[in-house]
């Protein structure tokens, strides 16, 4: 037997489209959500949250709350001293990066609206919260700063201890670095003979707002503390909690149960899980905390919140000569586990699919008195990408070519790849010409320009835009050396378990861990695939550090093309132990030996003995080679040599009403190319729930602060969120360009969808009233923006 098509119990997985097998409990309510679990004892908690964003806190009266019905205790920072840790920052991005003490639980100064100072310990969660109310802070209220251009001034101060309110400064220069010419010669060249564009981005600042609220569960109780958490990192969280509070790694196990959804906002090591760990030692009582939404936006971090100035230099015939970044980047009141590496990692990706022979970028992070930011779906990647389909667009108007033609002739053809760019990063495989080709076709490019056209004699009210985003994202973070060179905390490997149980069924154990993304099925897939056995056969195992032992967890669009290839790697090892027991019992010696299709058979004979088979037998150990173990277990540890490239083409329709702003979407197309595919109905959900993300920032969220520093957007009233109803049905593709530095020949797809379509809409509105002279409208782009850049006839 030669393919797995030769046998009908095994069919070939890869590139099937499966319903995901998570999805039986998640639909049918047996999901195990953190705040879903309950442990013998346990007590609730609630957070007493500052109401300012900058202020001392004179005194802290806990008595009423002390003595309110069924309250334990109430706990303040005074009470933990050193046992409650402090909250780290893996990324320190430059030697002498400024970043302020972030303790779970402040001790005398607040930095922040929602900064806890204090906790409730009730026998409910009711209970507990109704005791919070009674809890009397005393402030003096001190000057906030609000807004990246007050921040920069230094004339009001996030923490004046500190001196400063600019973090770090970080600078790449291709010229310095060897991987490109001087950008301000190409500047100036271009001023002289060429064209220059120059324009001011805002990048708003966003809530990543997952459907299940963060929640923790710890149990000190037992030999281990248990630490149950709705986390996107049970790795990295135990490896912080060990850290920093002394606590044995050994006696900390991290239980991420079902998660849902994260979009990088539970990439974090939260204060809310600090407090938790630290109150559950302190009583030595299990203790659970639930977040309200309200909580979850004041408090949770936040993403994006740039401010963008930004150079392109052309020739005038539309050639890309250089690129000129200056980044202003919000860290909010503390940096973050990741912090301003997020910047950091839209660095390499500014040049995005273009040639450009010179580059100069520089980001500059700042401290304010507001929710501190991290990583949001794309991490740095979706910033990168508005800015140059924003400026590739605006050069085409400048020069009067079509926006498609003006990406043609910058970008990297099929047959440069592997092409080493002016960033410094190798693309291994592209084929942008083709994903465009696929892409204008179900767009009816020309159709719909023609009747924008049509619209403009006529003078419409509605007015057409098409808006176009041709991009590629650098995912599957890492690899470790190259994260260690930018000098981020960790590496970039991950690991990888498989057991071959005595029933022949398989085990899966991984380090990435699941919230959403159909871990379970696709893992499934691949070791199915692999070994040649049922999809049902196979169970994966994750989020539990008991079990997956070593890991590096979920983001950055890593789970399969970092976590699948160490399973591939893992499964190989297994074939390759079962191999000298299958020769044995077949009587053959191992080079006669052909494995496929889940069966080891003997060259030119009919004889064979199938993996299942084999895992029985070598349980059983009756009869095995000398000297071999009695075990076809496999583990891997995969680093990869290359971050991973996917892109794709977008294109999208809107249309403008003039007389009041309002917008609508007419058509949405994306041809994405991912490289293989292993499941195609996970990916269309994936790539669906990034455009509605990437969507929902051009559209309708910003999370907004007035000038005290309170968070006035604080609630989904006022937090926009679309739903279905708001959003069209999308035309989706793919194109298949494997990638050349992993097994599978796979590409990230996660982040895609959000990366690509911000701009593609933003794009799309501009170039619906760009006659009426508008050249750009601040996101989100609100009926009431929209009509007031209208009527001014420019910016707004």
């Amino acid at each position: 037997m030669t393919a797995l098509e030769d046998r009908p119990d095994v069919a070939q997985e890869i590139g099937r489209d499966r319903r995901r097998k998570e999805d039986a409990r998640l639909i049918t309510g047996r999901t195990r959500w953190t705040d879903n679990l309950t442990v013998p004892g346990m007590l609730h908690l609630a957070m007493v949250r500052s109401p300012f964003a900058h202020a001392r806190i004179t005194s802290i009266d806990t008595s009423a709350a002390a003595e309110a019905t069924n309250v334990v205790a109430v706990i303040t920072a005074a009470d933990l001293g050193e046992s409650q840790g402090a909250c780290i920052n893996a990324w320190p991005i430059t030697p002498d990066q400024v970043a302020p003490v972030h303790l779970p639980m402040a001790v005398d100064r607040v930095a922040f609206a929602g900064e806890i100072v204090a906790c409730v310990v009730a026998r409910s969660a009711a209970e507990a919260r109704d005791a919070a109310e009674l809890v009397d802070v005393e402030y003096e209220e001190l000057p906030a700063v609000v807004g990246l251009k007050e921040a920069i001034k230094d004339e009001v101060l996030a923490h004046p201890e500190l001196g400063t309110n600019k973090s770090a400064l970080w600078v790449f220069d291709s010229a310095a670095a060897g991987t490109g010419g001087d950008v301000e010669e190409a500047i100036a060249t271009a001023r002289e003979s060429g064209v220059v564009i120059e324009r001011e981005y805002r990048q708003q600042r966003l809530i990543p707002a997952f459907m299940e609220p963060r929640s923790v569960v710890v149990d000190p109780t037992g030999e281990q503390i248990t630490i149950w958490s709705a986390t996107q990192i049970p790795h990295i969280l135990r490896f912080a909690l060990a850290a920093t509070t002394g606590v044995p790694e050994s006696k900390i196990r991290v239980i991420a149960p079902d998660v849902g959804g994260g979009f990088g906002g539970k990439l974090q090591q939260t204060p809310e899980e600090m407090i938790a760990f630290a109150v559950a030692r302190h009583l030595d009582k299990p203790v659970k905390y639930t977040e309200t939404r309200s909580e979850s936006l004041v408090s949770a971090h936040h993403g994006r919140d740039q401010i963008q100035k930004l150079t392109l230099a052309a020739t005038k015939d539309g050639q890309v000569t250089g690129l000129k970044v200056e980044l202003l980047a919000d860290l909010g009141a503390y940096v973050a586990i990741v912090g301003g590496g997020v910047p950091v990692l839209g660095a390499f990706m500014f040049n995005a699919i273009y040639k450009f022979p010179a580059y100069h970028f520089a980001c500059q992070t700042v401290l304010t008195n507001t929710t501190w930011t991290d990583a949001y779906r794309g991490a740095g990647r979706p910033e990168a990408t508005f800015a140059i389909e924003r400026l590739m667009s605006e050069l085409a108007e400048e020069l009067g070519v079509d926006p498609l033609e003006i990406r043609e002739r910058n970008w990297i053809k099929h047959d440069e790849f592997p092409f080493t760019t002016v960033a410094g990063l190798e693309y291994d495989t592209g084929n942008y010409e083709l994903a465009t080709a696929k892409a204008k076709e179900m767009f009816g490019y020309d159709e719909l320009r023609a009747e924008q056209q049509r619209r403009r004699e006529a003078g419409d009210t509605v007015q057409l835009g098409i808006g176009i985003s041709t991009f590629t994202e650098m995912c599957g973070l890492a690899p470790s050396r190259v994260l260690g060179s930018l000098d981020y905390g960790a590496g970039g490997w991950e690991h990888a378990s498989v057991r071959m149980l005595a029933t022949g069924k398989v085990e899966v154990v991984t380090g990435a861990s699941a919230h959403g993304q159909g871990h379970e099925t696709a893992f499934s897939q691949i070791v199915a695939d692999r070994l040649g056995v049922p999809f049902e056969d196979v169970e994966v195992l994750h989020g539990d550090t008991q079990i997956a032992h070593k890991g590096l967890d979920t983001y950055g669009s890593r789970s399969l093309v970092v976590g699948g290839e160490a399973l591939v790697k893992a499964t190989d090892k297994v074939i390759e132990k079962a191999r000298p027991v299958a020769a044995h019992l077949l009587e053959a010696s191992v080079e006669d030996l052909e494995f496929s299709a889940g069966r080891f058979s003997v060259k030119g004979t009919d004889a064979g003995i199938s993996v299942q088979e084999l895992a029985t037998a070598v349980f059983a150990a009756h009869n095995l080679p000398d000297g071999m173990e009695p075990s076809l277990d496999a583990d891997a540890t995969y680093d990869p040599i290359n971050f991973n490239y996917p892109h794709g083409t977008h294109l999208c329709a809107m249309e403008v009403d003039t007389e009041t702003g309002a917008v609508s979407m007419r058509k949405y197309v994306c041809v994405d190319d991912i490289g293989n595919v292993i499941n195609p109905l996970i990916v269309s959900g994936q790539v669906h729930g990034g455009l509605v993300q990437g969507i929902a920032q051009a559209l309708w969220e910003e999370a907004v602060y007035d000038d005290a520093g309170t968070l006035v957007s604080g609630t989904f009233t006022d937090y926009l969120l679309p739903t279905a109803a708001d959003t069209i049905s999308f035309e989706i593709d793919h194109t298949t360009t494997p990638s050349i530095t992993n097994t599978l020949g796979t590409k990230g797809v996660g982040e895609a969808g959000t990366i690509a379509s911000t701009p593609a809409v933003v794009n799309a509105i501009v170039d619906a009233v760009r006659h009426l002279g508008v050249d750009d409208i601040t996101m989100p782009c609100t009926p009431q923006r929209v009509w007031r850049a209208i009527q001014e006839g420019g910016r707004a």
